[in-house]
């Protein structure tokens, strides 16, 4: 159901890229565009492994330098059906944990030294359980992929708000108004799927985390206590690595129409969606 609905969300993320190119400059716009973002977000999922820990300021680890830790991540990426990946630590205090790495092969999971300190041992199974989901289902390509498509509407907009300023696209009503919707709403719509899809992301990754451990429980306590935690204690970390983090290390409680631009769901609804697979198992 999850893969559903980010089909879906990649399909209208598509539907609008194409319409905004062939609205400025045909199908040579959209593509043109599409490339120069391409590049952009290409360069940084293909070095994501050493970019992000660099912004965490995390180091790899040894199986000697955390024994229990990296015995644990190797029996859960067994269970996950993955090779064992790489096992670093970041010195940041509030309990956190991530993954990145632009495939399976060279699949990273990050502990902040907080959530070693904080979390029981089902918990942290938990956790490393979802960000081994992670990078099961490739999300990090999900992401660059969709980050790609709407950058390159962002990048269309601009052009077009620039050719405007300078004559642009005709000059009558209906003109008018489809530019001021290209300009606008469009590159708008492609900001909320790119989140939506984010969001779908992190239920998806929290559905197989249960399905890796044998039950939603453990998860479902490191989360509330994990955002419990990123309230009190802040994270000095760059926000383009954030939105990787199990939880959102920056942000408060948000609802309504700020909610759509968050790369988390609601923690009460992970929480709910997790204690559910239980009820219905």
């Amino acid at each position: 159901m999850q893969t559903m609905k980010v089909f879906g969300l990649m399909t209208v993320l598509t539907l609008l890229l194409v319409a905004g190119g062939s609205y400025f400059g045909g199908s040579s716009g959209a593509i043109l565009m599409f490339g120069v973002a391409a590049v952009m977000n290409v360069g940084s999922y293909w070095f994501s492994d050493k970019v992000v820990l660099r912004m965490y300021r995390a180091r790899v680890l040894e199986r000697g330098d955390a024994p229990e830790l990296y015995t644990m991540v190797e029996r859960l990426a067994e269970r996950a059906g993955l090779p064992m990946p790489t096992v670093a630590i970041s010195p940041q205090p509030q309990p956190n944990a991530f993954a990145t790495g632009r495939s399976p092969e060279r699949g990273v999971v990050c502990f902040t030294q907080g959530i070693l300190q904080a979390l029981p041992m089902d918990e942290l199974e938990g956790v490393t359980a979802h960000e081994l989901a992670h990078i099961k289902h490739r999300h990090m390509l999900v992401g660059t992929v969709a980050a790609t498509m709407a950058g390159a509407l962002m990048m269309l907009s601009r052009v077009a708000a620039f050719g405007a300023m300078f004559g642009g696209r005709g000059g009558d009503r209906d003109n008018g108004i489809g530019g001021l919707v290209m300009m606008i709403v469009a590159p708008l719509a492609a900001l909320f799927i790119q989140m939506a899809i984010s969001r779908q992301n992190e239920f998806q990754a929290d559905r197989t985390a249960a399905e890796i451990v044998g039950s939603p429980r453990g998860l479902a306590g490191a989360l509330r206590r994990l955002d419990d935690y990123a309230r009190q204690i802040p994270m000095d970390v760059n926000p383009a690595a954030a939105q990787l983090a199990i939880v959102n290390p920056l942000s408060g409680r948000r609802g309504g129409v700020l909610s759509l631009l968050s790369t988390h769901p609601p923690m009460d609804e992970r929480i709910a969606r997790l204690l559910a697979l239980e009820a219905g198992s």
